[in-house]
């Protein structure tokens, strides 16, 4: 792993180099190393291999050149950003190894890793150019750091530190400008967005190192480990590493300062100093006192020899193009790196040349970065823009004379959308509709007007929260989901003629679009799109709503009214958002005083509090957070809240709930993604040699042999996990969670029924009202027109708490308080799309802590629209036909059966 935290001002550096670098008081006796200068700036100062003493550290974060006691660059800011401590660090195992094994040539192997990747982030540095009226940044490949390598983990609750060998690399703000002939600020951006890809040469590395000095690699989902030391023993050293580490990342916390303060708050009593020696002896008899010894069996390797760095690169191709259409090269390389990790065969040379030589991958360069789609991508968004473009005027209108004045209960845009659909003689027709200007009154009265005119109105939804919930809810009886449509063949036949009508239609990617206008193709159905390309786009590739209309150009209304906010500013401040103007929104909420600035560590609390109060006056309320991560710390703070409030019962019982991997088909195929007692559960009935498997079961995995899975039912029967189903079935891991009654709780995952065989959709929130004799949980679902009681079986294990969700999940939610958790540590998955469906939740009012407002800004004025392959390879599209913009083959090749995936997007 490695992590790159920004330190903000001169006095945190010089701290940090004291207290965190160079010394600090969890480094024991004779086990810590000097740190030493690197890099090319450091070879022009005459600093290279030397020792990083306090003097010389001191000089470069004052911006003083210790060469000449000059400036080193030519501004000298207050508060200036002095650098960045980019941290490696290794596989547990690996940690393990060094400290236990008394082999120094791992040390070696990692220092030497290290070192081969900082070199390389220092060829990609560049610094900006701001001269003659340019706006530009340039290859400035000089850097300086100071790196330090550390071999424990700071000491918790009165032990002794754990063994975890790592690496500190403080890299100083500055470059050389060879154009300028100056030392110059460095741009770290492009480095920071290729963190992932440095990471998994790094492992790479470091794993072909240990690999050629005889130690079996075994591949882990994001990287690898010793094969040499037994899970037990990684388990053991991992209950207390790096707990302040973890306890800020749970606040949010990544300034130094604050840093420094929670390390003080959550600091062990400080240790009596241990030599090394002693040290090891510590960990060894731990390790024999949990009975992890020398008969301990080892752990099996998976490295298959016979694997290429061209088969590497298909996975990778495969894994990446899931869930997105374009990607960036570097982004393939390191899915194809860390598929690699476990076979010293395959160089980083051959699996770049692999990439370079795969002639179905387009290869497009854009400014500093290399741009990649697949021809079977650009192929399915071809083929889906031109059946839209290929449909323009081949209809007769519903209603050509259509009078559109007397539904006067609708506004101006909803008249002009009904005017737009009954008299289109288009295949498809499209409307968007923002959050809350009233799409489901709009619906009520589209619907009956479209059988009026003699067609039956089949209603369908990306997801069953969508179609099942909330269309049914509204009396459309019949609505179901995209998914239900792709395979129903009788339900297929019964669209001949008729008007197939998609909600939510943002949320539906290129792949179920293409195979959807195929159906409507086949049957000689008209196609009516619904829903807004602002929001959320589909979990899979393509925003296919938005290409329609960006690159296909097919004629779009639109409602902009909204009827959802009450409030008037609010009401602004979403209608500024929606319309793109996120500056002058965001100014809305904050003069609002919507949008709160505090301290990351206060952030939890005020958020609880926030929530509690607006519970207890009988408002509703959910929390909302970019990312899967901080939803789940949110959930358990708010419900320690609710306890503490003794708004749910103080009694608990314990369950096991499943949370999901979330992976791609192509890793689903790969036998290293799973480990002894994951959890494999049925999607559809699946094939065995032993009884078969059905739907919805959950079985435990056993152990993989020969790259067969072998998993075992609760009857105790071993089967052999059928992977070509891949589609067919997910992989979870088992943890506990407490239910008392009065929690809520989300079902996740899927789709099935309760102890009494009622119907039960996934994302649908339950009320606990108490647990029956045999340990099942009684629940309740609430709404404002019944109460719907379920009973869900004490294994269900597919649910989570409610109380915060993820903006992805809010999207068509309505509360009358939205509040928003949005730490910087949720930066990276903030655009405008997620800031928009999370702000646009409530009735009344929205509420959103963060400890940055800037920064917060800078981020949400990102798009979040995902790049298409028609919008990076250009197709010029001719009113029915396209121009061909390189020789293809004739055949476009059909597009991979679409997979039913129910899940949020993990950041």
């Amino acid at each position: 792993m490695i992590r790159m935290f920004q330190s903000q001002t001169v006095s945190q550096a010089k701290n940090y180099f004291r207290d965190a670098l160079s010394k600090a008081d969890y480094y024991i006796e004779d086990q810590e190393m000097n740190g030493v200068f690197n890099g090319k700036i450091a070879k022009r100062l005459g600093l290279e291999s030397k020792v990083a003493d306090t003097e010389t550290f001191d000089k470069l974060c004052d911006n003083i050149n210790p060469k000449d006691g000059g400036s080193l660059t030519p501004r000298t800011v207050e508060n200036r950003r002095v650098g960045y401590d980019i941290s490696f660090h290794c596989p547990k195992s690996v940690s393990i190894l060094h400290a236990l094994g008394g082999d120094e040539r791992v040390l070696k192997a990692f220092e030497e890793s290290v070192h081969e990747t900082m070199i390389e982030m220092e060829a990609d540095m560049q610094t900006r150019v701001r001269v003659q009226k340019q706006y530009d940044d340039r290859d400035a490949p000089e850097l300086i750091w100071a790196s330090f390598i550390h071999q424990t983990a700071r000491p918790v609750d009165g032990h002794p530190p754990d063994p975890h060998l790592h690496c500190h690399c403080f890299t100083f703000n500055v470059t050389y400008d060879e154009v300028e002939d100056k030392f110059k600020a460095g741009q770290f951006h492009n480095i920071k967005r290729d963190m992932p890809y440095y990471q998994a040469r790094k492992d790479k590395r470091l794993a072909d190192k240990l690999s050629h000095l005889g130690y079996e690699i075994r591949k882990t989902k994001n990287a690898f480990e010793v094969a040499v030391i037994p899970q037990e023993a990684i388990d053991f050293f991992s209950k207390r590493t790096n707990h302040i580490g973890q306890v800020a990342k749970e606040k949010g916390i990544t300034n130094p300062k604050e840093l420094d303060k929670l390390g003080a708050k959550t600091r062990a009593k400080k240790q009596k100093n241990r030599t090394m020696p002693e040290l090891r002896e510590t960990w060894h008899d731990s390790l024999i006192e949990v009975g992890i010894n020398g008969k301990t069996p080892e752990e099996v390797k998976t490295t298959d020899k016979t694997h290429t760095a061209t088969q590497s690169i298909d996975f990778a191709i495969d894994n990446v193009f899931t869930r997105k259409s374009v990607m960036r090269d570097r982004q393939i390389l390191a899915e194809g790196y860390k598929h690699a990790v476990d076979n010293n065969n395959i160089t980083l040379d051959q699996i770049d040349s692999a990439l370079e030589n795969n002639d179905e991958v387009f290869k497009i360069q854009v400014g500093s970065q290399r741009l990649c789609t697949t021809k079977l991508v650009h192929a399915e968004e071809r083929r889906m823009i031109e059946f839209a473009r290929d449909g323009v005027g081949k209809l007769r209108p519903l209603k050509h004379d259509f009078d559109v004045t007397k539904f006067k209960h609708l506004n101006e845009e909803q008249r002009l959308v009904m005017s737009h659909v009954m008299t289109s003689q288009d295949r498809v027709t499209m409307i968007r509709g923002g959050a809350g200007t009233g799409k489901t009154t709009l619906l009520k009265t589209l619907v009956p007007e479209i059988e009026k005119a003699g067609k039956q109105a089949f209603l369908f939804a990306p997801t069953a929260e969508a179609s099942r919930d909330v269309l049914r809810g509204e009396g459309f009886k019949n609505a179901d989901t995209i998914a239900r449509l792709l395979i129903d063949k009788k339900l297929q036949d019964q669209l001949y003629g008729q008007a197939l009508i998609i909600d939510e239609a943002g949320m539906l990617g290129t792949q179920d679009m293409a195979r959807v206008q195929e159906i409507a193709n086949k049957q000689n159905a008209r196609i009516i799109v619904l829903g807004d390309p602002r929001q959320h786009p589909a979990i899979l590739r393509g925003d296919a709503m938005r290409l329609l209309r960006d690159v296909g150009k097919i004629p779009q209304v639109s409602m902009e009214t909204i009827y959802r906010q009450k409030n008037e500013d609010y009401k602004t401040a979403v209608k500024e958002i929606n319309q793109g103007n996120i500056k002058t929104g965001f100014s809305i909420l904050n003069k609002m005083g919507s949008i709160q600035e505090i301290n990351p560590t206060e952030i939890s609390k005020k958020l609880v509090e926030d929530y509690l109060t607006t519970r207890q006056e009988k408002k509703s309320a959910i929390v909302v957070t970019p990312t899967r991560e901080q939803m789940k710390k949110i959930n358990n703070d708010i419900r320690e809240g609710l306890r503490q409030s003794k708004l749910i019962g103080k009694r608990e019982k314990n369950f096991t709930v499943y949370e999901n991997h979330h992976l791609t088909i192509a890793q689903k195929l790969d036998s290293r993604f799973y480990k002894k007692r994951q959890i494999i559960q049925a999607r559809q009935n699946l094939p065995s040699s032993n009884g078969g498997i059905k739907k919805g079961s959950a079985l435990a995995v056993k152990e993989v042999k020969n790259k067969h899975v072998i998993i075992t039912d609760r009857q105790g029967r071993d089967h052999i996990l059928p992977t070509h189903k891949a589609k067919d079935y997910d992989l979870y891991s088992a943890k506990e969670t407490h239910l008392s009654k009065g929690d809520e709780i989300r079902i996740v995952n899927k789709n099935g029924f309760d102890e009494q065989g009622k119907r039960l959709e996934s994302k649908t929130i339950l009320k606990v009202t108490g647990f029956t004799k045999e340990g099942h949980i009684k629940t309740v679902k609430e709404s404002a027109h019944r109460n719907t009681e379920f009973i869900l079986n004490k294994d269900h294990g597919n649910f989570e708490y409610a109380y915060a969700i993820t903006s992805y999940s809010s999207q068509g939610k309505t509360v009358d308080k939205v509040i928003l958790s949005q730490p910087a540590t949720t930066f990276l998955a903030s655009n405008e799309k997620q800031f928009y469906v999370s702000a646009s939740r409530g009735r009344e009012n929205v509420s959103i802590y963060t400890d940055d407002k800037e920064e917060l800004l800078t981020y949400i004025q990102r798009s979040g629209d995902r790049q298409g392959a028609t919008e990076l390879k250009k197709v010029n599209f001719d009113f029915n036909k396209t121009v061909e913009i390189e020789k293809e083959p004739n055949k476009i090749p059909e597009p991979p059966k679409t997979i039913d995936i129910d899940y949020e997007p993990e950041i």
